[in-house]
């Protein structure tokens, strides 16, 4: 991928870039990774969850609390509003997710940052299809039969995984 193709706005107007930079940071990562479960939360809120995450401790110490709270009010938030991201209110810090978090929140969720957990049955069909192509090898009508239905259950199974993708978004 080119630099202009990256810096090139989506549809949604994030770049690529824009993504990277905002996923770049913890505390944004974890603003996100919170909205997306709570829906709304004040920055105080937020500071609490996210200063108990970084020290370890529930509560967590005055001074990361206020560390915490500093950056996402005078940094983190508004850069996320102005991309779109979430909605800040200034006067009630207020936090909510907005139109352009379902982009980011894919993006945290297949980049590694989330990232999905294998299903439990995919090595499984990777052996199978192992075992079929030696039975293929060995008896080729038998293996063939066997190799189509192995890549009839891959089919369903990957289908079945989409749906579900989709439906939690």
């Amino acid at each position: 991928m080119t630099r202009t193709e990256i810096e090139k706005p989506a549809a949604d107007g994030l770049t690529e870039a824009d993504v990277h930079d905002v996923l770049r940071n913890d505390r944004r990562r974890l603003t996100l990774e919170r909205l997306a479960e709570t829906g709304e939360e004040t920055v105080r809120a937020l500071s609490e969850h996210i200063g108990a995450i970084e020290s370890g401790e529930s509560p967590p110490p005055r001074k990361v609390r206020q560390s915490v709270y500093i950056s996402l009010h005078q940094t983190h938030l508004p850069k996320l509003d102005d991309l779109g991201i979430v909605d800040y209110d200034d006067n009630s810090k207020n936090v909510s997710l907005e139109g352009n978090a379902d982009r980011v929140l894919a993006y945290m969720q297949f980049s590694g940052t989330s990232a999905p957990e294998s299903p439990p049955y995919a090595l499984s069909i990777g052996v199978l299809g192992l075992f079929f192509v030696a039975l293929w090898m060995a008896l080729p009508d038998v293996g063939t039969l066997a190799a189509a239905g192995c890549a009839v259950l891959f089919a369903v199974l990957t289908a079945y995984e989409a749906y579900g993708f989709l439906s939690r978004r």
